[in-house]
């Protein structure tokens, strides 16, 4: 028995054009709901939707007597249904490819999976009246999410091809500098959970960190970050021919450096609202370009598969004389 979309599939086709428009859309809106949920924070309105589902007792929606805070929440929220509409985009696209990719169309249904898993999550953080270790998880999930959309994106838009042989070596500093960098996120959300930006003007438990030194392991890790990617520049551009790879990363670098003083200027500053915003943006962008550095210095890695002879056969039409 067909699926609806296995229906679908049987009758229409959809070009690898719809495919990278919709796994585009799943990426820019991925980073956009961390964004507004760094907004949500930094404007103490985690609470302004004070139940979940719904937004208020008897309203699924924000209403007036909710105010600003309810507004921002709910605006939050509703980006979430956005969200859905690009995942099942890609999910649409994905499945109405030929040749059909099954590993692309699982990707995108993780993408799926992750967002309800995040949408539940949100609301785990609500009823919890914002435990910072929930919002911890929140954002990790979120960040899982993002891994999801890079990936669909990466694959979607690149026809990866092995012309470049990268020495071991390269290879395996790459895996460390991801590593590293996903340490970094984590730790990321320590410092978060210690600050003083709780979501809500209300008291609000926070992780039982020093701040200070908190903040202090995470600049390290940053630096150690930054450290990596320097090297990894330095050998990437010895090699004859890798110019993509050695863009990425020089752009890896790059968004690093800024991410990194915008951190250190954030904290001498007394955390501003605009420039916490701003490093929740850096963040995503920085999970982003890792990944990249990954996927272009291991090609095959999540390289879309050739089509078989079998299967190239089989969708040519048989004449017979």
């Amino acid at each position: 028995m067909k699926t609806p979309l296995g229906w679908a599939a049987s009758r229409w086709t959809l070009t690898p054009r719809a495919l990278r428009w919709g796994t585009t859309a799943a990426l820019i809106v991925s980073i956009l709901i961390i964004v507004t949920g760094g907004v949500v924070r930094v404007t103490g309105s985690g609470l302004g939707c004070p139940t979940w589902p719904a937004c208020d007792t008897g309203s699924l929606t924000t209403t007036p007597e909710l105010g600003i805070h309810g507004f921002i929440e709910f605006t939050n929220r509703a980006l979430t249904g956005v969200l859905i509409a690009a995942v099942g985009w890609a999910i649409i696209a994905a499945r109405l490819q030929k040749p059909r990719e099954r590993s692309m169309t699982r990707l995108t249904w993780a993408q799926f999976w992750l967002v309800v898993l995040n949408a539940v999550a949100g609301g785990v953080t609500v009823l919890t009246e914002l435990n910072p270790w929930v919002v911890a998880m929140h954002f990790v999930l979120a960040v899982g999410l993002l891994t999801t959309t890079t990936l669909a994106w990466h694959r979607a838009h690149r026809g990866q091809s092995a012309a470049v042989v990268f020495p071991r070596r390269v290879g395996g500093l790459a895996w460390l500098l991801v590593a590293a960098t996903a340490v970094l996120i984590l730790v990321g959300t320590l410092v978060t959970g210690t600050g003083p930006h709780a979501g809500d003007s209300a008291e609000v438990p926070r992780m039982a960190f020093v701040w200070e030194q908190v903040t202090v392991v995470h600049g390290i890790l940053g630096t150690l970050v930054l450290v990596l990617g320097v090297v990894l520049l330095v050998l990437v551009s010895r090699i004859p021919g890798a110019t993509l790879a050695l863009r990425r990363t020089v752009t890896f670098v790059v968004v690093v450096v800024l991410q990194a003083s915008l951190g250190v200027a954030q904290a001498l500053l007394g955390l501003p609202e605009w420039m916490v915003v701003l490093h929740l943006l850096g963040s995503a962008l920085v999970w982003v370009g890792v990944l990249r550095v990954l996927l272009d210095l291991h090609p095959q890695l999540w390289a879309p598969k050739a089509p078989s002879t079998y299967t190239m056969e089989a969708q040519e039409p048989a004449f017979h004389a």
